[in-house]
C-alpha cells in the first residue's frame, strides 16, 4: 500500500477517534433533501425507503464528522460512482437506505467506528414526474414506486387553494412519438366518484388555474391544449 493511501487512512481514523461527541439534542448536519421532500417528511421517507437508484442519478453522500467523504456524486453508465479509499461503489438497483448500509459496512471497523452515513437522491434522472400549474411547489419529482394522480400532486404540496381549478387536471404523456393528454376531475377522484389513475415516469401533470385566464392558454392558443390531444 502506498504512503499516500496510508496517510489518508490514518487521517480519517484520527478524525473519527478524536471528534468530540455531539449532544443528543443537536441533530447532525445533513444535506437538505431534494425536491422530493416538498410533500413533507412522510413523502421524503417514502422516497428514501423505496426509490431505486439508477444511472445518471445525482446522490448526496454525508459521512458524519468526515468531510473528506461527504460529497455529491453522479451514478455513471455502469451504475457506479467513485469514493475515496473505497474506490468504485455500485449503486444502481439499490435504495438510498441500502446504499447507505453498503457504505457503512465498507467503512465500519476498517476506517471508522460505527459511521453515520446519509444518502439522499438529489436528482432522479429516471422514474420522475413533472407537476406544474396551480400547485404550491411546481417541480420535477422522483416516483417512489406506483404513484396515483393524487399522490403525484401531493408531491408538489397539493393544489394552490387560491388559484387552482381542481376540476381541470391534465396528464400529458408521449405515446408512439406523439404527446397525448387526458383531463381529470380531481374533486371527483377525492370523493371516490372517479378512479385515481396511475401516473408514469416522464408524465407531465398540470393543474389548471381558475378564472378566465388558465394555464393552458399560456401555450399561445385560445383553445385548451387538452382539447387538441386525443385521450390515451
Amino acid at each position: 500500500m502506498s504512503r499516500t493511501v496510508l496517510t489518508a487512512i490514518a487521517a480519517l481514523a484520527l478524525c473519527a477517534a478524536t471528534a468530540s461527541p455531539v449532544p443528543a439534542a443537536e441533530p447532525a448536519a445533513v444535506p437538505a433533501p431534494s425536491p422530493v421532500s416538498a410533500a413533507g417528511p412522510a413523502a421524503a421517507a417514502a422516497v428514501s425507503n423505496h426509490y431505486v437508484i439508477g444511472t445518471q442519478d445525482i446522490l448526496e453522500l454525508s459521512v458524519f464528522q468526515v468531510p473528506e467523504l461527504t460529497r455529491t456524486v453522479e451514478v455513471d453508465a455502469n451504475g457506479e460512482f467513485i469514493l475515496p479509499l473505497l474506490g468504485r461503489i455500485h449503486a444502481e438497483g439499490l435504495t438510498a437506505d441500502q446504499l447507505g448500509e453498503t457504505l457503512r459496512q465498507k467503512l465500519d471497523g476498517r476506517y471508522l467506528k460505527d459511521p453515520l452515513i446519509t444518502v439522499v437522491v438529489k436528482t432522479a434522472a429516471k422514474n420522475r414526474v413533472t407537476v406544474d400549474g396551480a400547485v404550491i411547489k411546481p417541480g420535477v419529482y422522483p416516483l417512489a414506486g406506483p404513484t396515483s394522480l393524487q399522490q403525484a400532486i401531493a408531491l408538489a404540496n397539493g393544489p394552490d387553494s387560491r388559484t387552482a381549478n381542481i376540476h381541470r387536471v391534465g396528464v400529458f404523456r408521449m405515446i408512439d412519438g406523439q404527446r397525448k393528454g387526458q383531463m381529470y376531475d380531481l374533486s371527483k377522484i377525492r370523493h371516490g366518484q372517479a378512479p385515481d389513475p396511475e401516473v408514469r415516469p416522464d408524465d407531465i401533470v398540470v393543474v389548471d388555474h381558475s378564472g378566465t385566464k388558465t394555464f393552458f392558454t399560456n401555450f399561445g392558443s385560445t383553445l385548451s391544449l387538452l382539447a387538441l390531444l386525443r385521450p390515451y
